[in-house]
């Protein structure tokens, strides 16, 4: 079964980015605060957003999935991302959201969509997810959703909690 989208949430739609996203995006992207604990930890530059936003797009037509716009359904706003993505690691999931939408519950809810998504049409068998060492928060998002820790290891040149999720049954494909 194909995966439709966009997924709705009670309070936020994931759906597939387009190029006039760039603007709203790089509010959320050029933000040191947001950026610390997102890639190598610095703000992105108009270029890089839209760099971001191209590489989305590609791996959504390649792979059926990608990291998607995170928008909030009462104001039609742009407030993040979340998604899906093919790494060295696995198929990971992840998720970025702009300060004013920090400590509300968006990113749980934008990352049981993902984990749905995955696990229901998509098929996967397994998640994983790398949260930077110092943000606690993103941890509990992912062990609210039952990721398993599964050790430590490098990425962007610092130290990630690695945690794992299953798809319920063990059964599934690679996509």
């Amino acid at each position: 079964m194909a995966l439709e989208l966009p997924l709705t949430g009670e309070r936020i739609l994931l759906r597939p980015f387009v190029e006039a996203d760039a603007a709203a995006a790089h509010r959320v992207y050029g933000d040191a605060e947001v950026m610390r604990y997102v890639g190598e930890g610095h703000p992105a530059s108009r270029e890089q957003t839209a760099q971001m936003i191209a590489d989305y797009r590609r791996h959504q037509q390649r792979h059926g999935y990608a990291f998607w716009a995170v928008v909030e359904r009462s104001t039609g706003e742009l407030i993040g991302d979340a998604g899906l993505e093919r790494t060295g690691h696995g198929v990971e999931l992840g998720y970025t959201l702009g300060r004013r939408w920090w400590g509300r519950g968006l990113a749980t809810e934008a990352a049981r969509l993902c984990v749905a998504a995955a696990f229901g049409p998509l098929a996967l068998p397994r998640l994983v997810a790398l949260a930077d060492a110092e943000n606690p928060a993103s941890v509990r998002v992912l062990t609210t959703l039952g990721f398993a820790d599964d050790g430590t290891v490098s990425a962007y040149g610092r130290p990630h909690r690695r945690l794992v999720l299953e798809r319920p049954g063990g059964l599934g494909g690679d996509t």
